[in-house]
């Protein structure tokens, strides 16, 4: 049963990738860093991935995609693909990795958090985004700080669990030689998707993160509808982004961590978590 479901999964998946970059080609008016984390993500989450990027980022006819993407729900959608297609870069890396080193799934959860908070932010948010920081990396490092580690610990929030349960339900997923681990990979991906979107339909609305921006000049105006971005004023040719004080920032960096913390140690109740030996 399992063999089947993997060969519809991964059919759709291949489909699914094959039209979200022929789309992003072809009819794509955001930004290439924009581009790559959809179809990052849509490989790690196949239809799922593909469904949403038809309901939140695809421009529908010339001219259109403005108006499109407007509506906050659909700009938070947009701002977490940088988040989960870093994170989750990282953590696969990671855990096609540490079967390897022979270690307790308690330590595994730990690298992988490192990896996916490394590649999440020093990658797919400083380096791809530090040209709108005057092209100043550690600016963009100090920057998205913020806005990325809470991101990241609600997608580990929902990652992790996951991984751990369907490794202890499915063990021949736990190789990345075998498919099974890349449809875990997906599976915890999507989970994680969902935990993050809150925090980033939060973090659009009040401004501490951007979410999905026209290209200036890269789709004409359409009757009715305008063309500006709602991003496309402000410094840096984004919108206005605001800034919590450093003790607000800390209470909602350590909470997302007591969360994550949290759901770990209700996972572990169903499959235990070890740093033994």
């Amino acid at each position: 049963m399992l063999a089947g479901a993997l060969i519809v999964w991964f059919v759709l998946t291949g489909l699914s990738v094959l039209f979200v970059v022929y789309d992003s080609v072809t009819n794509g008016v955001t930004s290439w860093v924009q581009r790559a984390a959809w179809i990052l993500v849509t490989i790690y989450t196949g239809p799922i991935g593909a469904f949403v990027y038809l309901l939140t980022c695809r421009r529908p006819f010339p001219g259109g995609h403005d108006a499109f993407t407007r509506p906050i729900w659909k700009q938070a959608m947009n701002s977490e693909m940088h988040c989960v297609a870093g994170d989750a870069t990282g953590i696969m890396i990671a855990a096609a990795i540490v079967p390897v080193l022979g270690l307790a799934n308690g330590w595994d959860a730990v690298l992988e958090y490192i990896a996916g908070f490394a590649v999440g932010l020093f990658i797919f948010q400083a380096l791809m985004m530090r040209g709108m920081y005057d092209g100043n990396y550690w600016r963009a490092v100090r920057k998205t700080f913020f806005a990325e580690t809470v991101s990241m610990n609600l997608v580990m929030t929902g990652m992790l669990p996951t991984m751990i349960i369907l490794a202890d339900a499915i063990p021949s997923s736990e190789s990345p030689l075998n498919a099974a681990f890349w449809f875990r990979m997906g599976i915890a991906t999507i989970v994680g998707g969902i935990f993050t979107y809150p925090i980033n339909y939060w973090l659009v609305k009040n401004h501490l993160k951007h979410g999905c921006m026209t290209l200036p000049g890269t789709d004409g105006p359409a009757h009715g509808l305008g063309h500006r971005s709602p991003e496309a004023e402000g410094e840096q040719g984004g919108m206005q982004m605001g800034e919590l004080s450093f003790g607000a920032a800390t209470a909602w960096i350590a909470g997302t961590c007591v969360l994550l913390l949290l759901v770990m140690w209700l996972t572990s109740l169903v499959v235990p978590i070890s740093f033994g030996g």
